[in-house]
């Protein structure tokens, strides 16, 4: 392969075009986070319905979706909230873990654990979807595309020439 640069045949089918930031950081972290973990959750319900049938993968799944749960809220607000005020979104974050946390607390312990929930199962699937949410979420972010700085404006003086 050959740069562009060099003499011989030119590398791919065309010009390189200007890559912008990335559209929707938040919805397509959400995305391909909710799919890692989803495919987490179905290796996990192997071994759970191999050892304790229909129980397990239910716990399993419960206790994954509740952790996909908790941390999409996040992205969502990430989504609506980043978008209009981007400056203010890390306050809202903060404002929403600390209402996720007392929420979901609130509800564990009014509902309290179903007789059909394995412990061990549960605390599995939410693991594994602990691990693959995170890994694919720093996937996500290492691929992103975040503009850091501010094109340079054109100078509007009737010269062409830019700073």
């Amino acid at each position: 392969m050959t740069s562009n640069a060099e003499p011989g045949h030119r590398s791919g089918n065309g010009p390189v075009g200007v890559s912008g930031p990335t559209k929707s950081l938040w919805l397509g972290l959400l995305k391909l986070s909710a799919g890692a973990a989803l495919a987490g959750l179905v290796l996990a319900g192997i071994p759970a319905a191999m050892l304790n049938g229909s129980g397990g993968v239910l716990s399993s799944t419960f206790g994954g979706l509740l952790v996909m749960a908790f941390f999409g809220i996040s992205l969502l607000v990430g989504h609506f909230v980043g978008r209009n005020n981007p400056s203010g979104a890390i306050g809202v974050f903060v404002v929403t873990y600390f209402v996720k946390v007392v929420g979901f607390a609130v509800v564990l312990l009014v509902i309290g654990a179903p007789a059909w929930l394995h412990g061990r199962w549960f605390l599995i699937g939410a693991v594994t979807a602990v691990v693959f949410w995170q890994a694919a979420e720093i996937y996500g972010f290492s691929k992103a595309r975040l503009r850091i700085y501010n094109d340079p404006q054109p100078v509007k003086d009737g010269n062409d020439e830019q700073p």
